[in-house]
């Protein structure tokens, strides 16, 4: 009997992985060794003072992902690494890092917290990075295994290849969408990808060659609305690798009760000052809609039906002013 994969599956339908970003408030990344059980949370060394606090934040339905992440040294080294990402309010380009260097695991709980209550004081100085998590969760789903893990090793290679010191790579457990597996989170900003190979990564880590392969391979902008994440890749394409520069926020205008269209805004400000603001009519595109299974062990299929930008248009302008 042939093993199911669902991400050959959505390669070969031609799904359209747009729009598929998760859009949380707050990541926060505990350094843990695998083996990582199918509920990443219930792993082995995962202390149980840090399972129930993941339980009580799930239970007030906190707008917070706790993944857990691990690198090739994490099993030999004597310290946790704890990062947390928080979204930045209005225009901005994602989310703002802190990052805890603890004893161990079991000082995950106690840290995050007082964080929680709006206090830290065991935050360490790190220089800018950029924290480039790779879902290799095979208990979760076998695709995540069977590319996550040679996509893992290829990445680390790639960026030792080009000298990128400031470039962290990491397993991390399910950040969801198996069937675009090798997914990523490319954090700073909080950038989503999938069906990803060596040569668009490379791209993606120095923001050069042509940017029409993203519509291959971008799943969307975490910060942003799921329908408006169709609306910035339009923008991407228009704008090209310059966007990557510039503060961004969107929200929803307006939608019908069936959400089969969408009026979306963006605003984006570019590092001269000056702020555009776009607006488009968003349609759920019947046309491409596709029957697919979500994961390797789906027991039926799921109607999958994408946003399409049906119009867009510049709906207003400030220009910056140059002082002599």
């Amino acid at each position: 009997m042939n093993t199911f994969f669902c991400s050959d599956n959505s390669r070969e339908a031609g799904e359209d992985i747009i729009g598929s970003a998760s859009n949380y408030q707050t990541y926060i990344l505990v350094e843990c060794p695998p083996p990582w059980s199918p509920e990443a949370i219930h792993s082995r060394w995962v202390p149980e003072n840090l399972q129930m606090l993941v339980k009580e934040i799930k239970q007030e339905k906190l707008p917070i992902s706790f993944l857990l992440i691990s690198n090739n040294s994490s099993h030999k080294v004597e310290q946790t690494t704890l990062l947390i990402y928080q979204k930045k309010e209005g225009l901005s380009n994602g989310y703002h890092k802190q990052e805890f260097c603890l004893r161990n695991i079991e000082q995950v709980a106690t840290v995050v917290k007082k964080w929680l209550r709006g206090g830290s004081d065991s935050e360490v100085e790190t220089s800018t990075t950029r924290d480039i998590l790779i879902c290799t969760h095979g208990s979760r789903d076998r695709c995540c295994a069977r590319y996550g893990n040679p996509f893992y090793f290829h990445a680390t290679t790639s960026v030792s290849s080009l000298g990128l010191d400031n470039v962290r790579v990491w397993k991390s457990s399910h950040i969801g969408g198996h069937r675009f597996a090798p997914t990523a989170i490319d954090f700073p900003t909080g950038r989503y990808y999938g069906g990803l190979d060596q040569e668009s990564f490379k791209s993606i880590l120095t923001r050069s060659g042509d940017i029409d392969f993203l519509t291959k391979v971008y799943r969307g902008w975490g910060i942003l609305p799921n329908a408006i994440q169709v609306l910035e890749r339009e923008l991407i394409l228009r704008h090209g690798w310059d966007w990557f520069d510039y503060n961004v926020t969107g929200k929803i205008i307006q939608q019908n009760l069936e959400e089969k269209m969408v009026l979306g805004e963006i605003t984006f400000e570019k590092p001269d000052s000056s702020v555009y603001c776009y607006q488009a009519k968003l349609v759920k595109d019947e046309a491409k809609a596709l029957k697919i299974k979500a994961s390797c062990s789906s027991t039926q299929e799921s109607m999958v039906v994408n946003y399409t930008v049906d119009s867009l248009w510049l709906a207003s302008t400030k220009l910056a002013t140059c002082s002599k």
